[in-house]
């Protein structure tokens, strides 16, 4: 599933072709995703200037002048792929529908937005902008850790005592928000911190390293376009590359590359989910 960086790059290439645009039609051709589409989502969305596009933990926000917010969650295999784009930002042409293209935005500037999602777990929305932070999605979601709401203290009291192994702690939305496996792997390598050690058994000084070290990866992930394993592409069709600077995540028995380390990757099972980290050099 895409994480905050994948999310966010699909945002950044959206945003050129959709912030300031008109929706001259949006075709929406299937009844829902995950669950069932906002009863006349086509015709609320049609006419539409999209005023802002924001993010917000995993989902794009797209605020119209109607006052509403359309809330797009990419899902396991959701693509936004954007075509004919007049500002020439996007080389490809219009192409042929596809078996699983559910919901078309044709903007009024001639660019296409395109919502493909084979698997459709991907999801929409339409909310009042004005209470939009209250919608059950969004509520229940911790700081965004790329913004001034996640710091150092906040992070400190909200492990102390914890119980939980802190891989799971971080991947705690309501602790901070848009983290997943992959980055979250990545940063505690980064922090040298074992994800077996319990959140509330961490001295302050190393989880207020952490803050900095999550901030680091988010954003060299997005540097990089996000990272692609299985279907993630960016809006106009290319893929992330930030897979191929993983230091654990999908690196079993690879040497750890910290150096001096002289240890191996070591993937473990934490809640379901595959843990990668180096026993040695992490504690």
């Amino acid at each position: 599933m895409p994480e905050l960086p994948e999310v966010e790059t699909v945002r950044r290439g959206l945003a050129p072709v959709m912030e300031g645009g008109v929706i001259t039609q949006a075709d929406v051709n299937r009844e829902g995703l995950r669950w069932p589409f906002p009863p006349d989502m086509a015709a609320r969305l049609t006419g539409q200037r999209v005023e802002r596009l924001r993010r917000r933990s995993k989902y794009i926000l797209a605020d119209l002048g109607s006052g509403e917010t359309l809330l797009i969650h990419l899902g396991m295999s959701g693509r936004m792929l954007v075509s004919g784009d007049p500002l020439g930002v996007f080389a490809h042409d219009h192409p042929a529908a596809q078996k699983h293209d559910h919901v078309v935005f044709h903007m009024e500037n001639g660019a296409r937005i395109t919502f493909n999602d084979p698997r459709r777990f991907g999801a929409m929305d339409l909310m009042q902008t004005a209470t939009a932070a209250d919608h059950k999605l969004l509520a229940v979601l911790g700081p965004e850790p790329l913004s001034n709401d996640f710091h150092e203290a906040i992070l400190v009291n909200a492990f102390k005592g914890r119980n939980t192994p802190v891989k799971s702690a971080l991947l705690d939305q309501r602790i901070v928000a848009g983290l997943g496996n992959i980055y979250v792997c990545e940063a505690l390598f980064r922090a040298g911190i074992s994800p077996k050690r319990k959140a509330g058994r961490i001295a302050t000084a190393r989880v207020s390293a952490l803050v900095p070290i999550i901030r680091q990866v988010l954003s060299d992930a997005i540097d990089a376009g996000g990272s692609s394993l299985r279907d993630f592409r960016q809006a106009d069709g290319e893929l992330g590359y930030f897979q191929h600077s993983f230091d654990v995540y999908g690196r079993e028995g690879a040497p750890c590359r910290r150096g001096g380390c002289g240890g191996n990757i070591t993937r473990i099972v934490q809640s379901g989910r595959s843990t990668f980290y180096c026993p040695v050099c992490q504690r």
